[in-house]
């Protein structure tokens, strides 16, 4: 199983870019390709885009209060998976959207019947844990000693094989499900990426409408594991979670962490060759014993953390094609009659491993086969949130 690699595309006819297009949202904040029908999806925050692979609308889906997070297309099922929060509520959800349904623009969310989604206890008793034990839950925010391992929710979400699966014996596939992480400076224990795993085969049991006035906790008691990886404290954790069939490797991209003692890298990759192991979870207030994965020993190092990384977009949106290539989300702004809107894009890239920067677009193929780089214009970067920004609400910064 190579540990990176820069395969050549063995999929032809899927476009360089794929423009998710302007709104009156949240920024992007993931994506999922279906790849058999030709399909795109966007998260902005507070809505979900679905476009053809020219970037033409064919729907959407409104109305959501809380935070829509990263996305993943499950192939099994025809579904696109993301993670939701409504922290004011101390509720967290994997969100299900029926694809298939979502053949126009504006279909509410609560009320179309093309969202179902499913409770996460795991997630709720870490967020809501009284660490300092005075009785008091101090809500959302980093600046208390509250939220187990820092959990401020739930971001990265994808398929892929059970960690603890024995090599050649990977075909379950499960749903890994990545914490938020507060960056708070003054804590030891918030320095672990934290990853649930869950078995979706019977989940239907636990589907809900999205209630959002009334959040409902119909869901696993438990996920089917439950590991760390150290990679020091970052942003908010996991923005953009994605599994490689390519390399069986897994790609963590974050906002950078704000630990002078770490690096403070934006993109992790998890080194599927090795099992976990177990071992102590660093810097936990007790003594506490976990499933722990190794980073993959490749690209910048920092010796004084033992952390491995590099440098890189895909905190807006990461889908990897399983061929060392991958698609990677360019986030924005643009002004439309006085109107800030957000816009998303989808470019395309191949994995090279080089540092700092381990992705390179793939230019656009002209009639002699001569390349030439895609043109985009009229785009604003967004840049990466500041430390201090704030989760939530519908337009958190994260």
């Amino acid at each position: 199983m190579p540990a990176v690699s820069a395969a050549p595309a063995k999929s032809p006819g899927l476009p360089t870019t794929v423009d998710g297009g302007a709104w009156k949202s949240g920024h992007v904040q993931g994506m999922a390709v279906d790849r058999r029908k030709g399909f795109v999806y966007f998260s902005f925050t507070n809505l979900l885009v679905k476009t053809d692979l020219t970037g033409a609308p064919v729907g959407s889906v409104t109305g959501f209060t809380g935070h829509l997070g990263d996305l993943d297309f499950n192939t099994r099922d025809g579904r696109v998976y993301g993670s939701l929060e409504y922290k004011a509520a101390k509720a967290f959800y994997i969100a299900i959207f029926d694809g298939d349904r979502i053949t126009e623009m504006g279909m509410d969310a609560e009320t179309t019947g093309v969202v179902s989604t499913v409770h996460l206890k795991e997630v709720v008793d870490d967020y809501t844990a009284d660490m300092d034990g005075n009785g008091v839950f101090d809500g959302d925010t980093a600046k208390t000693a509250d939220h187990r391992y820092g959990c401020s929710g739930i971001d990265g979400v994808a398929f892929g094989p059970g960690f603890d699966d024995k090599r050649g014996k990977r075909h379950t596939q499960l749903l890994t499900v990545a914490y938020g992480v507060y960056a708070n400076t003054t804590r030891q224990d918030n320095d672990n990426q934290v990853l649930l795993q869950y078995d979706i085969r019977r989940w239907k049991k636990y589907e809900r409408p999205l209630t959002q006035a009334d959040p409902h906790t119909s869901g696993p008691g438990s996920p089917d594991g439950k590991y760390f990886s150290y990679t020091g404290n970052t942003t908010y954790g996991v923005q953009n979670l994605d599994y490689d069939a390519h390399t069986g490797n897994w790609l963590l991209a974050a906002y950078k962490g704000t630990k002078a003692q770490f690096p403070n890298y934006s993109l992790f990759v998890l080194d599927g060759s090795r099992h976990p192991v177990s071992g102590p979870v660093s810097g936990q207030p007790q003594p506490e014993r976990g499933r722990l994965l190794p980073l993959l020993t490749r690209g910048l190092h920092h010796p004084a953390s033992g952390t491995y990384g590099w440098e890189s977009t895909g905190q807006y949106g990461l889908v990897s094609l399983d061929d060392g290539r991958y698609y990677l989300a360019e986030a924005g702004t643009v002004v439309e009659d006085g109107v800030t809107k957000q816009t998303g894009r989808a470019v395309l890239n191949r994995w090279t491993g080089r540092v700092p920067t381990p992705f390179t677009p793939v230019t656009a193929v002209i009639a002699d086969g001569t390349t030439e780089p895609s043109d985009y214009v009229g785009h604003t970067p967004h840049p990466d949130p500041p430390a201090t920004s704030t989760r939530g609400t519908a337009t958190a910064d994260h």
